[in-house]
């Protein structure tokens, strides 16, 4: 008989004492335990009641909300999970460290969350320039069988050799992102294309999707503009703006983080340019519409008109979407919050957000590769569990699959634009792009 995955969730089972289909009796059991079989500890991080899982990402500075929300959605399921009785028994617990979205403290943190912490795992790391940097360091780790399982990072090298067989990853790529960004504006009449992005590995990465993008045109980009990473939102972006605005772009794509990019566009409008502007997931589009809201009530400008952002998950408002309810319910529920060490009191967290509800899919996709894993996982069983994943219904109209020449889980972008205050998706292009 064909195995039922507990990842499919029917909204009205979600406040019901039935999850994903199954009894609360089946939440969380392994496949083929046999009659008495002991749970044990059977790995470094897994003990008869544990499963211990590291992360590092930036829970303060600049980009602190980026951390913080993908924490937090990941806990939503894990506290869930674990208030059902966790996985054969054994709650998972989530190691985070802080890493402030600069490399040096990430591969510290990796260090330490291995060799210190003898997590079972990585997962849900944050970052282009953090990842990249910790990747050598991962590889080091072969002997061990350590992986990473989700990231919030859709750069190539972690997705290509020497590294992919290190990495699992769930979202799509920016270069995939970008491709279809060019896609989209492409068919909207641009022909000249400018870019604005962080002077870093994460925004050349972006900047490369757009070349690509364009290159299938026999085009090239028209302009470029950068940032240095850690740029605050009252930050002077005009001089960027005027390079961009000179050269007469038609478009602007950005690869950034949430207060650089918010400042450039602040910049634009304040000078009076309408240009499309449009941002790849990573940037944090709900902490930057949060910025620019806030500024708006503040000058009384619209900054969001003809404002487009990429997305590697549906909308949190698509209620048509099991996943979805799921979402929204347990966030509602267990208020997950990040520990108090990691706090960044200038930060305000998000009742619901395009990055928790990421993390909250990248948790699903990991306790279904614990569960598969067995009664008493090994690191070498949980990444076989992971590469059987084939179609896996997460509840988002978007099935995942791995295999072992297959480490990229989903595919799919969506785009969004501000309406009335909110990111709703896309309909009509010629409404989104009108400044």
């Amino acid at each position: 008989m064909k195995r039922r995955t507990v990842l499919q969730l029917l909204s009205a089972g979600v406040g019901s004492g039935v999850l994903g289909g199954l009894s609360a009796r089946a939440w969380g059991q392994a496949p083929a335990r046999s009659a008495g079989e002991p749970v044990v500890a059977s790995a470094p991080g897994v003990t008869s009641r544990e499963v211990r899982i590291g992360m590092s990402a930036a829970f303060k500075g600049t980009a602190a909300g980026l951390g913080a929300e993908f924490y937090r959605g990941a806990q939503a399921y894990y506290d869930e999970v674990n208030s059902r009785g966790g996985i054969n028994g054994r709650n998972l617990t989530v190691i985070a460290l802080d890493d402030g979205y600069e490399p040096t403290p990430c591969i510290r943190n990796t260090q330490q969350l291995v060799e210190k912490e003898n997590v079972f795992f990585l997962s849900n790391y944050v970052g282009t320039p953090t990842l990249t940097r910790a990747l050598p360091l991962i590889k080091r780790y072969t002997a061990q069988q350590v992986i990473l399982v989700g990231n919030f990072t859709g750069a190539q090298p972690q997705r290509e050799a020497p590294y992919v067989e290190h990495v699992f990853n769930i979202r799509a790529s920016y270069r995939q992102e970008m491709m279809a960004l060019v896609d989209r504006f492409w068919d909207q009449g641009a022909r000249k294309f400018g870019v604005f992005y962080q002077v870093d590995a994460y925004g050349r990465s972006g900047t490369d999707g757009v070349a690509r993008g364009l290159a299938l045109r026999s085009a090239q980009i028209a302009a470029e503009a950068t940032y240095r990473r850690g740029a605050k939102f009252e930050d002077d972006m005009a001089p960027a703006v005027q390079e961009l605005r000179k050269a007469g772009v038609d478009v602007v794509l950005c690869t950034g983080a949430y207060q650089g990019c918010g400042a450039f566009v602040r910049g634009a409008r304040d000078l009076g340019w309408g240009v499309p502007i449009a941002n790849v997931s990573f940037v944090g589009s709900d902490a930057m519409l949060a910025l620019l809201l806030q500024h708006g009530r503040t000058t009384g400008r619209d900054y969001t008109a003809a404002l487009v952002n990429s997305q590697v998950v549906p909308s949190y408002d698509d209620v048509s979407l099991p996943g979805v309810v799921e979402y929204r319910t347990l966030m509602d529920r267990h208020k997950p919050s990040v520990p108090e060490s990691l706090r960044d009191p200038a930060y305000t967290a998000q009742k619901l957000s395009f990055i928790s509800l990421e993390g909250f899919v990248n948790a699903k996709v990991i306790v279904e590769g614990i569960r598969r894993a067995g009664v008493n996982p090994t690191r070498a069983s949980f990444r076989a569990a992971l590469e059987t994943m084939r179609n896996v219904d997460l509840g988002i109209a978007a099935p995942l699959t791995f295999a072992p020449e297959r480490h990229q889980g989903l595919d799919n972008v969506y785009f969004t634009r501000v309406e009335n205050g909110r990111w709703v998706p896309v309909l009509d292009w010629n409404a989104a792009i009108k400044a």
